[in-house]
């Protein structure tokens, strides 16, 4: 569910996903949803939200020349910053340097 938002461009318009945008089935609530998601893979919803948000946004760096403002933004962040701080905080490299590390 979570991918599928992800590449549906919504994100750009809607902003960044929350566990409110991922139950699409029927009879799932938002916290049963993060309870199964914590017992499956051992992590908290927005853990889990943002470990795809990073795997998208280093597909996006490594596969196209847009620039880390347009990457940000698909994304759903409103701030370069914010994508930035996320990035780095889970790759220890700033956007930059990870696109520069495909270059090499």
């Amino acid at each position: 569910m979570l991918t599928q938002y992800l590449n549906s461009g919504q994100p750009a318009t809607k902003g960044l996903p929350t566990v409110n945008d991922l139950p699409s089935l029927p009879h799932i609530s938002p916290k049963y949803l993060s309870s199964l998601l914590r017992m499956l893979t051992g992590q908290n919803t927005q853990h889990y939200i943002h470990e795809k948000l990073i795997e998208k946004a280093k597909e996006r760096i490594s596969s196209s020349d847009l620039s880390m403002s347009e990457i940000a933004y698909e994304l759903g962040f409103e701030h370069l910053q914010s994508f930035s701080r996320l990035f780095k905080a889970k790759t220890q490299l700033s956007p930059m340097a990870f696109r520069q590390s495909f270059k090499n």
